[in-house]
Formats: C-alpha cells, sequence, structure tokens
C-alpha cells in the first residue's frame, strides 16, 4: 500500500530531496552572480574601449601632421641662423603656436629631452655622444621633440645620448 518502508517517514524520504534542491539552487545563484558579473566586466570594458577610441581617434592625422610641425622648427632655425628677422619670421611663429594650441586641444602635447637620463620608451637614440660633461646615458642633444597623444607616446623625440669618455677607448 505505502511505498515507504515501515521505518521510514515522509519526512525522511523528504529530506535528502530537500538537500539536493538546496544544492541546485545554491549552484544556479552562484552561475548566476558570475554571469552578472560577466556582464558587467563586459559592459565596462566596451566602455572603456568607447572611450580609448573617442582619446585616440585623431591618431593618424596627428601622427601625419608632426613632420608639418618638424618643417616649422626647421624653417625657424634656418632664418634665425641666416639672421633673418622681422614680420616674416614673426608670422611664421605665430602660425607654429597656433597650430601647436589648435593640435593641444585635440590631446597633442609636445615634450623635450635635453638633460634627461635616456628612456627607450619616451625617446630614440640617433646617436652616441662622448661628452665628459655629462652624465652617461643622459639625453645631450634633441633633433626632433617628441610628442605624446592623452599621455600616450606618438611619436618619441630623436635625440643624441652622451657616453663616458672611456666607454669609446676600449
Amino acid at each position: 500500500m505505502d511505498d515507504a518502508t515501515p521505518h521510514e517517514t515522509p519526512h525522511e524520504v523528504a529530506e535528502p530531496e530537500l538537500e539536493e534542491l538546496k544544492r541546485q539552487l545554491q549552484d544556479k545563484q552562484d552561475r548566476l552572480l558570475r554571469a552578472l558579473a560577466d556582464t558587467e566586466n563586459l559592459r565596462r570594458r566596451g566602455q572603456r574601449d568607447r572611450e580609448d577610441y573617442v582619446k585616440y581617434a585623431n591618431e593618424t592625422l596627428l601622427r601625419d601632421l608632426i613632420p608639418v610641425l618638424d618643417n616649422f622648427d626647421r624653417a625657424l632655425a634656418a632664418a634665425r641662423a641666416a639672421g633673418q628677422g622681422g614680420n616674416v619670421l614673426n608670422g611664421i611663429e605665430l602660425i607654429q603656436r597656433e597650430l601647436l594650441r589648435v593640435l593641444e586641444k585635440a590631446g597633442l602635447s609636445r615634450y623635450s629631452a635635453v638633460g634627461e637620463r635616456f628612456d627607450p620608451t619616451r625617446h630614440e637614440a640617433i646617436a652616441r655622444v662622448v661628452s665628459a660633461d655629462s652624465a652617461p646615458d643622459t639625453v645631450v642633444h634633441e633633433t626632433a621633440a617628441g610628442y605624446l597623444l592623452n599621455g600616450r607616446v606618438l611619436r618619441p623625440a630623436l635625440v643624441a645620448v652622451a657616453a663616458a669618455p672611456d666607454e669609446d677607448a676600449a
């Protein structure tokens, strides 16, 4: 008549089933929490990617404009070396400053490396200069300024680095 053995009560039969249901519920809650955490991480990553895209969207344009800035520097240096001054030189300086101001609004910043310790992440060494006046691995001359885009190196500064006089004797 009754499927339960004479010694089992309905309560004793349900206890193992209840424990199994509790375990299944806990597993499902754990999976739900993991899925929610994964979804939140994905949302944050997507937001960060969108922000980076906007922050660095002009990178190609700005990289293409850096040689123009270099040419302004060369033109100004040549005009000063030739002793030319006056309105044309002042006009070129004004245009250069205005261009730099506009590019700074887009996140571009210029940095100089002279006097700094050589840093391969920010400087590109194009020459080694024996110098008794400067500590080894110090930037002693800059051929071209470095540029950052929102704090990230867009172009490293092109530099000459000091070497100790005895380094070349070996």
